[in-house]
């Protein structure tokens, strides 16, 4: 491979001078520069100089212009058929300070002989000068401002947005994937509602079962997310507290305890980011007299005498995820089953001739709308040989479900709703995540 150095080509009338072959680049040493050549439509971007004043531009190149500190102009070079200049909103604040571009003299810029304002945020712009009609004219105009997204992304669940905030809803096994995390610390705190699986009835034939506990409920409010949050938000204590970082969460969403015609059965667990919301405990029943803890209590059946229902918030959580279930009890003629705990309140006590109704539930607006859920299911009364038994109670508000002798009603899905004694199954929870996405 042969080498030529050359420092000074003296001009020689009408001479053609060639460098390199067909396919071979010309490479102009470090610090040299050219002239003559012309343009391909691009321009030398000036880097090191970032424009915060007033300043002329010169053909073939390009500015970052900050116009934070206030507006200022660029004055075009005076005009020649190709020339080019571009300029770019370098702190993207041209919305607020504008920048002024003069041309030279009486030239015009886009056929008209007065300055342009360039006001859009994110702004750049290419300007070409044509001829003494149109003079500088606009060939590429860019306001889409691409930039990195300062805030957090994620995927998965049926998302959908409420303002500022986006919100996923898992309402069966997922993943909450985070790929960009907020540049905001605070924003990386989401709020979450997650609610287990509820429990189902006792199972009794007849004999006054309990209502089935609903299922844990668990609620974190972040400030950034604003919404009207339930009693039960944890927020600020730090147990309770999820600060995402760029990875997957798996989401686990309970399933309800089956009923009637297998065994009774406890809710199971929903879980995410570590914060688990226990399953509601089943009621109790003939062949089981034994009630089940859980996110809420099982009601209580009729027994030899009264008897207390499972105990809720199981495992213990602060603020409490759930309550105890209602105590069954017999009466004369019949006996009556107690109502499953709810996330709001226990479960009834028998009350004269009525089986235990189901503990409530609470609202919260984390889906953009408010919604009840972790209702108990209400308890069954016995029929009696001496006679009819009293009727069932009624479920909790938030998918508890009715008791009803020998039918009763299965707890709301996804709703985290106690089963109605004695037959009712109980309802799948449930997992909601919201956070600031703009």
């Amino acid at each position: 491979m042969s080498k030529i150095e050359v420092n000074t080509v003296e001009p020689q009338c009408g001479t053609t001078l060639t460098l390199g072959g067909s396919g071979d680049t010309v490479t102009l040493g470090s610090g040299a520069s050219q002239s003559g050549f012309g343009r391909t439509g691009t321009v030398d971007w000036q880097t090191g100089s970032i424009k915060t004043a007033t300043f002329t531009a010169a053909n073939g190149e390009g500015y970052f212009a900050n116009t934070s500190g206030g507006a200022f102009t660029m004055n075009l070079p005076a005009g020649s058929a190709g020339a080019i200049v571009s300029v770019v909103d370098y702190t993207n604040t041209f919305q607020t300070n504008n920048l002024t571009v003069a041309p030279n003299g009486s030239e015009k810029i886009g056929g008209i002989a007065a300055p342009s304002s360039l006001s859009t945020e994110g702004q750049s712009v290419t300007f070409v000068y044509v001829d003494g009609t149109e003079g500088w004219k606009n060939i590429q105009d860019s306001t889409s401002n691409v930039t990195g997204n300062p805030n957090l992304i994620a995927t998965g669940g049926t998302i959908t947005t409420s303002g500022n905030c986006k919100i996923h809803t898992f309402t069966g096994p997922g993943s909450f994937t985070v790929s960009n995390v907020s540049q905001c610390a605070a924003n990386n705190v989401v709020s979450y509602l997650i609610v287990g699986g509820g429990g189902s009835s006792g199972s009794c034939g007849g004999n006054g079962s309990g209502g089935g506990g609903a299922g844990g409920f668990r609620e974190v409010k972040s400030p950034v997310t604003p919404y009207t949050a339930s009693p039960l938000d944890g927020y600020p204590t730090a147990p309770n507290r999820v600060t995402v970082t760029a990875q997957a969460y798996a989401i686990v969403v309970g399933g309800g305890g089956a009923g009637y015609p297998g065994s009774r059965s406890a809710g199971s667990n929903s879980s995410f980011g570590g914060i688990i919301s226990a399953g509601g405990g089943a009621g109790a029943s003939n062949s089981s007299r034994a009630n089940i803890d859980g996110g809420s209590g099982g009601g209580g059946r009729m027994d030899a005498g009264p008897f207390a229902g499972g105990s809720g918030n199981t495992p213990p959580v602060s603020p409490s995820q759930g309550n105890n279930g209602g105590t069954g009890q017999p009466q004369p003629g019949s006996g009556r089953g107690g109502g499953g705990g709810g996330a709001g309140a226990v479960g009834a006590n028998i009350c004269g001739t009525a089986a235990g109704a189901g503990g409530n539930g609470v609202a919260s607006s984390i889906t953009g709308s408010p919604v009840t859920r972790g209702g108990g299911g209400g308890g069954a009364a016995e029929n009696g040989p001496t006679g009819p038994g009293g009727a069932g109670g009624s479920g909790g508000s938030g998918g508890g479900g009715n008791g009803v002798n020998d039918a009763g009603c299965n707890g709301g899905t996804n709703l985290g709703g106690g089963g109605g004694a004695d037959r009712g199954s109980g309802g799948s929870g449930i997992v909601v995540i919201r956070y600031k996405f703009q």
